[in-house]
């Protein structure tokens, strides 16, 4: 029987363009009140034989709150961001343009000293491989969103700049099947309405 990894990205507690690298803040009310509009939703992963999570506060309250009362994965925290940590992109794009440019450019740089685009989707991927699939068919892992891009990447053998490129919203769920080497993208259900705004 093929593992399933369910991830859930954590609720958001700021909007997208305060972002910042490395964020440790915990989640505000606008993203515990998110939490609580989709629980219904998200509850039944809780039947997961293994839940997990990203060691970051909202990755912790988000599993707590859905019920799930994961275990912290330290394997599973954001991509090391050296002296970026705590920046946003636009912050470290005012003192350091060519730097930027150049992280984005090429996923094996570091030019804020810390941990290569590259490094990060290996470490998680590191993760996904070793999970023990003797344990159990499901597992649940409450993640931020750069961490599932990076799962996502690795999985589906996608060229580490295709990260850029995926679009992981707070609360949403993507799942991967299959085992260790052999990641298979999986689809469940209807999809959401689209929202009125």
């Amino acid at each position: 029987m093929p593992l399933r990894v369910t991830f859930v990205a954590a609720a958001r507690s700021a909007p997208l363009l305060a972002e910042r690298f490395e964020d440790d803040r915990p989640l505000d009310q606008a993203g515990w009140d998110e939490v609580q509009r989709v629980a219904g939703d998200l509850l039944p992963l809780a039947a997961a034989e293994l839940r997990y999570c990203s060691p970051t506060p909202r990755s912790r309250a988000t599993g707590d709150a859905l019920g799930y009362a994961p275990l912290v994965q330290p394997a599973l925290r954001d991509c090391g961001m050296g002296r970026w940590r705590g920046l946003t992109l636009g912050e470290a794009m005012a003192r350091e343009p060519q730097a930027v440019d150049a992280w984005l450019a090429d996923p094996r740089s570091t030019p804020h000293g810390g941990e290569s685009l590259l490094e990060f989707i290996s470490r998680v991927g590191g993760w996904l491989d070793t999970r023990p699939a003797d344990d159990g068919g499901r597992i649940v892992a409450v993640a931020e969103p750069a961490v599932i891009r990076a799962a996502l990447v690795y999985a589906l053998k996608a060229p580490p700049t295709s990260y850029w490129n995926i679009d992981v919203r707070p609360l949403s769920m993507t799942s991967v099947t299959g085992r260790a080497g052999r990641w298979n993208l999986r689809f469940d259900g209807a999809g959401a309405q689209p929202s009125r705004t």
